[in-house]
């Protein structure tokens, strides 16, 4: 199975993605200049995923901040990891981390929450 690694800039989250574990990260900012042209190529790589997963998925989201158009592109993710996890081929888990006194973090978390139909954990560090 193939893995992508995007290194984090100051506009871009680290991406780690090792398909061979079903695990899947995304920490830092989210304010790419082309968020589509950013997150192609792991919307493409979740999807090759989707045909094979592992039994276990887990999604690490640790952003500190996303831009409007980054937070459709995790809604994206989010739904195409629904559509694995409802397969029931992957029990996939979303693990969406948040600092202490970050409500806005907190509550992006929570909405999504709402609208997918997946496991969340909410981690305050």
């Amino acid at each position: 199975m193939e893995t992508l690694n995007i290194e984090m800039t100051p506009k871009t989250p680290l991406v780690k993605f090792d398909a061979s574990n079903g695990y899947l990260e995304l920490s830092g900012r989210s304010i790419p200049e082309n968020t589509m042209e950013f997150y192609g190529p792991l919307f493409d790589l979740i999807d090759k995923y989707a045909l094979q997963p592992q039994k276990d998925t887990k999604l690490k989201i640790q952003l500190e901040y996303f831009n409007t158009s980054s937070s459709k592109c995790l809604l994206d993710i989010f739904k195409k990891l629904q559509n694995i996890h409802s397969s029931g081929k992957s029990n996939v888990i979303v693990e969406w981390y948040y600092e202490e006194d970050d409500e806005d973090m907190l509550e992006a978390g929570e909405d999504y929450q709402t609208i997918v139909k997946l496991n969340f954990e909410m981690i305050k560090v």
